[in-house]
Order: C-alpha cells, then sequence, then structure tokens
C-alpha cells in the first residue's frame, strides 16, 4: 500500500514537471542564459575578444555621467517608493471603508496604467512645455513661461509621473492584502476601546507585514521603468535632475559601448538582488 501511495507520488511530481518545463525553458532562454551571457561579455573588451578583468567595472565606476545617473537614480528611488507605498496604503484603507464610493474611485486609479506611454508624454508636452497649461496659468500671476521639464523641477515633475502611473496597481494589491484581516479583529479591539489609530498600529500594519515586502519589490522593479516616459519627453541627454541609468545605457547601446553596458548592466542587477535580500531578511526577522 505505501509503495503504490509512494508511485502515485512520484508519477504525480513527475507530471507536475512536465507541465513546468515550458515556462522553465522560457525562462532559461529569455532570462537566464542572456544575463550569463552579460555576466562574461562584462570582463571582455569592446570586440569581445579579450579578457580585460575589471577593467570595465572600473571605467563605469569612474565614469561622471554614471555617478550622476546611478545618484539620480537612487534619489528617484528613494523619494517615490516610500510616498506611493504610504499614500496607496491610505487610499486603499479609505476605499475599503467606502464600499460605494470605492468601486468607482478603483477605476479612477486604475485609469492612468490603461494609457500608452505616448499618450502620457503628449499629456506632459501640454501641461509642462513653454507654452502649455502651467506656463500660460502662472502667467496670470507674472510668472514667466518655460520649458518645465529641462529645469530642476523637471525630477518633482517624474516623481508624480510615477506616482500616478502606479498608484492604482498599488491600491489594489493593499486592497487584496487588506481583505485577508478578519473584521472580528477590529470588532474586539473597539470593544476594548481601541480607535483609528490604535487599530492601524496594533492591527492593520503588523497584519499587512508579509505583503509589504511583495508590494515594495514590484514598486521597486516599476521604478526602473519611468524611463520610457523620461526618455520620450527629454530624448537622450535630458536635463540633469532626471538623466537616469536607463539614459546611459541607451547611449551606451547606441554608441555600441557592449563591455561597459554589460559591466554597468550586472552592477545594477547585483545592487537590486542585494537590496531585496536585506528587505527580505528584514521582513523576515520581523514577521517572526
Amino acid at each position: 500500500m505505501n509503495d503504490k501511495k509512494r508511485n502515485v507520488r512520484k508519477n504525480g511530481s513527475m507530471y507536475a514537471y512536465l507541465f513546468l518545463l515550458p515556462s522553465l525553458t522560457g525562462v532559461l532562454v529569455l532570462f537566464v542564459i542572456p544575463y550569463l551571457d552579460v555576466i562574461r561579455r562584462s570582463f571582455l573588451d569592446g570586440t569581445g575578444q579579450r579578457f580585460v578583468g575589471m577593467d570595465n567595472y572600473k571605467t563605469v565606476v569612474e565614469n561622471t555621467s554614471f555617478r550622476l545617473a546611478a545618484g539620480n537614480t537612487v534619489l528617484f528611488l528613494a523619494v517615490c517608493v516610500p510616498l506611493l507605498l504610504f499614500l496607496s496604503l491610505l487610499i486603499a484603507i479609505y476605499l475599503g471603508k467606502n464600499k460605494v464610493i470605492g468601486n468607482w474611485l478603483k477605476s479612477v486609479f486604475l485609469l492612468p496604467m490603461a494609457m500608452p506611454v505616448a499618450s502620457i508624454v503628449l499629456l506632459w508636452n501640454v501641461l509642462f512645455t513653454r507654452n502649455g497649461f502651467l506656463s500660460d496659468f502662472l502667467g496670470l500671476f507674472g510668472v514667466a513661461g518655460q520649458n518645465w521639464l529641462n529645469t530642476r523641477y523637471s525630477f518633482a515633475i517624474l516623481v508624480f509621473s510615477y506616482i500616478w502611473k502606479n498608484l492604482g496597481y498599488d491600491i489594489v494589491l493593499w486592497l487584496a492584502a487588506l481583505a485577508t484581516i478578519p473584521a472580528e479583529i477590529y470588532e474586539a479591539a473597539r470593544v476594548d476601546g481601541a480607535g483609528e489609530g490604535q487599530c492601524f498600529l496594533h492591527i492593520t500594519i503588523p497584519n499587512l507585514w508579509s505583503s509589504l515586502f511583495l508590494i515594495l519589490t514590484l514598486s521597486l522593479i516599476n521604478g526602473f521603468k519611468v524611463f520610457r516616459e523620461a526618455y520620450l519627453v527629454a530624448g537622450d541627454y535630458p536635463e540633469q535632475h532626471i538623466y537616469l541609468l536607463q539614459h546611459l545605457f541607451n547611449n551606451w547601446f547606441r554608441d555600441l559601448a557592449v563591455n561597459k553596458l554589460a559591466a554597468g548592466a550586472v552592477l545594477m542587477g547585483l545592487v537590486l538582488f542585494v537590496l531585496i535580500m536585506v528587505f527580505q531578511k528584514l521582513f523576515d526577522r520581523e514577521a517572526s
């Protein structure tokens, strides 16, 4: 009897691996092998024929454009991700308590995700160029019009674009996490005299801790996708405050500097991997 159960379990595992084989093959061919090839190229010269060791990494790190782009990218993520998480959580809590208006507002917040990037760029041009709405409005108060996308305020515009684009996505994730918290816990706490603030700090936040890691990771990844808007609005060489790593990588790709591009990509991937591992350790420690 035990041998029969063992055979059934073994056959079930075999079938499971067979069903997973197409997906695993796709991940291997499209992600793992290309990334290993990028790592290999990061140790070769521009022709891909001669091994140069760590020279490419040294060249990349000493590059002033790389330092500027890396600093801007870190600052952008440090500002945007916490702000997005905080705003989306507050809105999700409000929508969860107001079911009638919540269903309508969810569609409103998700609308930016359905908009093509070209439409968003057109909207920013209408709002923030020299002859745009913002310049016309400020002109009523005697402020000279200018292309706000090429000023120091461009960073704030990019932050607003990221939050506006991703707010609905994070709200949906928070709503799904909030739905897993039993309502009986809140009712028992209110019977004991707990207020809304105490319920939020001692019930909501601890129960959302496991979901926070997932939402944080996805928000970090989405932070790198803002390059599309920045590139279409400002081109290859935007105002220095929004010159991101992706701009630098795009310029290296255009110049066929594959060795520097590979080294920079490996460094960025390594930093992102370390960040995610550190966050996972912190969240696992708090959860335990």
